[in-house]
């Protein structure tokens, strides 16, 4: 793994590599089955707070050094450290058992962690993570970091005891802004916000009291106030990714039409999207929907970049070089090249308990989600020669031979590349 220099502590790169296809993670990555155990014992007392720690560290060493052999040029802890996407800024005394944030389609569900006490303030950062992933590489560093809307589930509508819902929000949005720029400061090139109850808050669900279509007007509406406290500079350096879920190899909303959701995604202020793709019925629908609010953004002078998610995390199937390039290459009919880019679908692993069904284990599901990452960092080059997008244009034949290796990695680790 590529190391800083002593003293230098690594530094964030700039937002984007001109003339270049951009490819990146989501955030999560499985967690190693020795790490999910190593929690569940911590919390009954069977392994102490520094073993732990320990084993955390193990998992994020190991996260870097997998993602780097990927050739991803900017990589992540994959969120190793937390429980989950939507808990992390939340001391676990502040916090009990809330309502039910999502039933998923194989009849499991989440709960949302609700404010047991006043006020509400982050007590960690994701920031922590950008630092202690910074202490052992040199490459980029991105960051997702939880939604204002997420956190807004967190107290009822009539706010807690001398504590009105509007004050609430306000803690919520500061504290969010101050999420991002604390990534930032400590070294991120980029940050992207988990929007996953985006596409969520189309569906009306009495198991889900929360959702329905007049949620999604105010989650953009915060979002955009988190945005407009950044500073102007990092506003382009800053996603929304939207995905239909990802739990248990399970999805929550993939049911719920683009269609509704994509026109109001685009009215967040934001620097860039991330738009699961992959795993719809209809990847190209979903890049011809995306165009269709992209040529009318261009009236309003906006020219948000879009990744399109071209592998599947909820599938042990494994994607090829070839298949990656032709998705992107088919979108670029709809969305300029200049705006395009890839990732996956969705993090693959959001809940740090997650045994991966479809996969058979977390381990397996773990290695099967690097060798996706590798075909998408592959394909993408290989989009980039076909597109004419900056050196890729002149690197086709190179980034052929690449190939070979993301279809190796594909026979090593599952056999049945698509």
């Amino acid at each position: 793994m590529t190391k800083p220099a002593a003293g230098s502590g690594g530094g964030a790169a700039p937002a984007w590599i001109p003339d270049r296809l951009p490819t990146e993670p989501v955030g999560s990555l499985p967690r190693p089955a020795r790490l999910q155990r190593a929690v569940l014992d911590a919390e009954i007392g069977q392994v102490s707070a520094a073993e732990l720690r320990e084993e955390q560290e193990l998992a994020v060493r190991d996260t870097l050094e997998r993602l780097e052999a990927t050739g991803s040029p900017i990589i992540s802890d994959g969120e190793q450290r937390r429980q989950s996407f939507a808990s992390y800024p939340l001391g676990t005394d502040d916090i009990e058992e809330g309502p039910v944030f999502a039933v998923f389609a194989d009849g499991h569900h989440r709960v949302i962690p609700s404010l047991a006490r006043a006020p509400f303030a982050f007590r960690a950062w994701a920031a922590d993570d950008v630092a202690a992933a910074r202490r052992l590489t040199e490459l980029p560093l991105k960051q997702a970091v939880i939604s204002p809307s997420m956190l807004s589930l967190m107290v009822p509508e009539q706010g807690l005891p001398g504590y009105s819902r509007e004050e609430f929000i306000e803690d919520v949005v500061a504290g969010c802004a101050a999420d991002i720029e604390r990534s930032f400061d400590a070294g991120a090139s980029r940050v992207t916000i988990d929007f996953t109850e985006g596409r969520l808050a189309l569906r009306r669900d009495l198991r889900a009291p929360w959702a329905g279509p007049e949620a999604l007007g105010g989650f953009i509406e915060l979002i955009n106030r988190v945005l407009d406290r950044v500073s102007p500079e990092r506003r382009a350096a800053i996603g929304v990714h939207t995905c239909p879920g990802n739990d248990n190899d399970s999805a929550h909303s993939a049911d719920i039409d683009y269609a509704g959701l994509i026109p109001e995604l685009f009215q967040i202020e934001a620097g860039y999207f991330l738009v699961q793709a992959a795993s719809e019925k209809e990847p190209d629908r979903v890049a011809r929907l995306v165009g269709a609010q992209l040529r009318a953004l261009a009236g309003a002078g906006r020219a948000p970049r879009v990744l399109l998610g071209v592998t599947n995390p909820w599938s042990p199937r494994l994607e090829t070089a070839e298949g990656v390039r032709d998705q992107l290459v088919r979108a670029a009919r709809f969305i300029p090249a200049e705006q395009l880019g890839s990732t996956d679908d969705c993090g693959f692993s959001p809940y740090l308990v997650d045994e991966k069904p479809k996969h058979g284990s977390p381990d397996f599901a773990r290695d099967v989600a690097f060798a996706k990452i590798a075909a998408r960092v592959r394909g993408s080059e290989l989009a980039e020669g076909v597109l004419g997008v900056g050196s890729g244009a002149a690197g086709a034949v190179g980034a052929a031979g690449a190939v070979g290796a993301a279809g190796a990695a594909a026979v090593s680790v599952g056999g049945d590349a698509q």
